[in-house]
């Protein structure tokens, strides 16, 4: 038992980056019922900005947030209104390939501007630091990117439910049409949805490439990760995809135990698992 303690917690602590990676999904899901494939590449596109700004002014990684999260936030409110606003209706499918055909420009741009080298954000002391816990030791980064997951998710609780615009927010997601009638300026709302979701992202990014090593074909493996967390949570419930989160950073822990190369699949099969079990998710919103 105490031999399976440390990839537990390791399991965790990387649950809490998978959370990262899906708090958007879940936002831009349970307020427009959209699907971003290009998810994922907009991480990595935060993250190459991150190395920009990092460059560009010897920044601590952490503080290029103070640019990367209000240029992506207007990013996203940009392209809720002027691309993706054209794509929503009944019809799932033009959204899907909008955002996938945005995920191929994207890709192919950081190709060309950055080459396929794959880069990574140095982290200077967060990068050893680490607390004693007994015999383990916890490495100082993962811990606060768990932190910092656990604070979206609840700060996220609490704009949907304590306040005007999560109001909105939750009364336009049920039913656009009477929300519109009542006088909410749906387009608006939607845009700012995406904002709040691509900030999401960009916090995401930023700790992507402190953590790991990135490239501009990087986007998929991410968007993946994050559909999983979403899904094994539950749609539409934030403490449901930190949930999802955990229990896929545990599952592929535990999974790199038996072989390095079952570490990724570990993940997959508890996810079709889950899914062919609870097909709505461990927690999904009921209301």
């Amino acid at each position: 038992m105490a031999s399976l303690l440390d990839p537990i917690l390791q399991g965790l602590l990387l649950g809490g980056l998978y959370t990262m990676f899906a708090i958007g999904l879940s936002l831009i899901f349970g307020v427009m019922r959209l699907v971003n494939i290009a998810h994922g590449d907009f991480i990595v596109l935060a993250a190459y900005m991150a190395h920009a700004v990092l460059v560009a002014t010897g920044w601590h990684p952490l503080a290029t947030l103070l640019i990367v999260v209000p240029v992506m936030a207007g990013l996203g409110y940009a392209l809720q209104r002027v691309v993706l606003a054209r794509t929503l209706g009944d019809d799932i499918l033009p959204p899907l390939l909008v955002t996938f055909g945005v995920a191929v420009i994207i890709q192919n741009g950081l190709l060309s501007a950055f080459t396929s080298n794959a880069l990574r954000l140095p982290s200077r002391e967060l990068e050893t630091a680490s607390l004693a816990l007994g015999s383990l030791n916890i490495g100082v980064l993962p811990l606060l990117t768990l932190a910092v997951a656990v604070a979206l998710i609840f700060g996220l609780e609490t704009l949907f439910a304590r306040t005007a615009i999560g109001r909105a927010f939750r009364a336009t997601s049920d039913d656009p049409e009477t929300a519109t009638a009542i006088g909410v300026k749906t387009p608006h709302l939607f845009a700012l949805a995406t904002a709040l979701c691509f900030a999401t992202i960009a916090i995401a990014g930023v700790f992507l490439a402190m953590r790991s090593n990135f490239d501009p074909f990087a986007g998929p493996a991410r968007l993946l990760f994050g559909f999983e967390a979403v899904i094994i949570g539950g749609l539409g419930s934030f403490w449901g995809t930190l949930a999802g989160g955990l229990i896929l950073g545990v599952a592929q822990s535990l999974g790199a135990q038996i072989s390095p190369q079952f570490q990724v699949l570990a993940g997959h099969i508890v996810f079709f698992l889950i899914l062919a079990i609870r097909p709505r998710g461990l927690f999904p919103k009921t209301a």
